[in-house]
């Protein structure tokens, strides 16, 4: 005869796992998926259960087995358990120093046998890839996520103490702000238009109103390469300032990551970050700097080459590997300055002491290389069109943003920050692809 849920529901407290040690000794309603089985013997199981706030080792006894046949319980099955949360003796180890005692189990989604430790447990990359959806359930790849989430929240926290404003720009728009082959072009309503790689236009031309202002936005380019670095759509975290110069934009960079830093590692993804990456240790200011001219020499004195096996020469540019390897070797963060203005783009400011150099910085990570991409901007009208000019641009389709440099310009600069990658260099994660949610690169579209 079947037993009713209601007869064990009865003064149940109805609890999240994180609440478990809170409520020790009380007796509670608990549900969620069994993220592993770890005994099975005739007359009892015990396995661990898993709501998204923590773990919890539940044992079950053998009233229960014949109540609900619970050997037939799979790895990621549903489950809604009754019972007493009790503490248990330090030589038994546990999650947290305690379990659950269950007398009710309600068996809500019965999951396939071995179907998720089959994937969970191959190496075949297009099979992880077309399976994110179950592959996320992986304790390491949940507090990667977890991580995430509250990376996002003390981003905006930097920003807000600072009076910033959030503004939340298009995704889809209408000029070009790379080499139309880096864009994602779409068809809107009939018109040729693009997906954004960045959202710096818009945030210039927010600036007058709400002054300084920053955006976490999806962020599009066609990325070809197979790189351990490069997604096709990432999360892009852009800020605009005004009113300063290249000095403060440098320090505003530095202040970012040493109060991000801090900020999660005071977090609850603190002891995530410590788990995955133990020898995590936060940046020392000041960052360094080297400019793009002592890079070049730098990589020749220390036999950094070219794939084609020659060395790198003035005005060109710095590709992933030598960047990072740079890096590595430096063993810190850098600031990568003044890159020629032939490498980078039309509105970047030029150096006063040498107009062939542009404000412009690139912040290196160990073990991740750019994470950051900063300048300031060109803010006299006549500079911006001549260069929209140099670049073979049609001005009218940017008159909303050279109408900045008409009403009201000032000297300004801003910076685009990577999330992804900040994220690899936090949890000390080999491939960017493993640190969002359903990852967009060539090859891998699904789910």
């Amino acid at each position: 005869m079947e037993i009713s849920e209601e007869l064990y529901s009865s003064g149940a407290k109805c609890i999240k796992i994180y609440q478990s040690k809170q409520n020790r000794d009380e007796r509670v309603k608990v549900s969620g998926w069994v993220h592993c089985i770890k005994k099975r013997e005739k007359d009892l199981m015990i396995f661990v259960l898993r709501d998204g706030t923590g773990y919890l080792q539940v044992v079950v006894d053998d009233k229960l087995c014949e109540i609900g046949n619970n050997f037939l319980l799979t790895p990621e099955s549903t489950v809604t358990l009754y019972g007493l949360i009790r503490k248990v003796p330090e030589i038994k180890s546990t999650l947290d120093s305690h379990e659950l005692i269950c007398d009710y189990l309600k068996l809500i989604g019965l999951a396939p046998a071995g179907g998720i430790d089959f994937i969970s447990n191959n190496k075949e990359s297009k099979l992880l890839s077309d399976n994110r959806h179950l592959v996320i359930r992986r304790e390491k790849t949940s507090k990667i996520l977890k991580v995430r989430s509250y990376l996002l929240q003390v981003i905006r926290d930097h920003y807000f103490e600072r009076k910033y404003h959030e503004v939340n720009p298009p995704s889809i728009i209408t000029y070009k702000m790379e080499e139309a082959d880096n864009m994602f072009k779409v068809d809107f309503f009939g018109e040729p238009m693009y997906l954004t790689p960045s959202s710096q236009f818009y945030l210039e031309i927010s600036l007058p109103t709400l002054g300084n202002v920053f955006c976490v936005a999806e962020s599009f380019r066609r990325e070809e390469t197979k790189s351990r670095r490069h997604l096709a759509e990432y999360t892009h975290v852009e800020a605009e300032c005004a009113f300063i110069t290249f000095n403060d934009l440098l320090n505003n960079l530095e202040e970012l990551i040493c109060d991000i830093v801090d900020k999660v590692m005071k977090s609850p993804a603190g002891p995530l970050i410590k788990d995955l990456n133990p020898n995590f240790t936060p940046p020392k200011r000041p960052f360094r700097q080297i400019d793009y001219a002592e890079a070049i020499i730098y990589l020749k004195e220390h036999d950094i080459k070219k794939e084609d096996g020659s060395y790198f020469e003035f005005g060109e540019d710095i590709p992933e590997m030598a960047e990072r390897k740079m890096t590595d070797q430096m063993k810190e963060p850098i600031f990568l300055c003044r890159f020629p203005a032939s490498i980078k783009m039309f509105h970047m400011k030029r150096c006063p002491e040498n107009e062939k150099l542009t404000q412009s910085v690139d912040l290196l990570l160990p073990n991740v290389g750019e994470v950051i991409g900063a300048s300031m901007r060109r803010d006299n009208y006549d500079e911006l069109l001549e260069a929209f000019h140099q670049d073979g641009l049609d001005t009218s389709l940017y008159y909303w943003y050279t109408d900045q440099r008409k009403f009201g310009t000032c000297p300004h600069g801003g910076y685009g920050l990577g999330l992804e990658r900040l994220l690899t260099w936090l949890c000390n994660w080999h491939h960017i692809k493993d640190v969002c949610l359903c990852p967009r690169l060539v090859g891998s579209f699904q789910p």
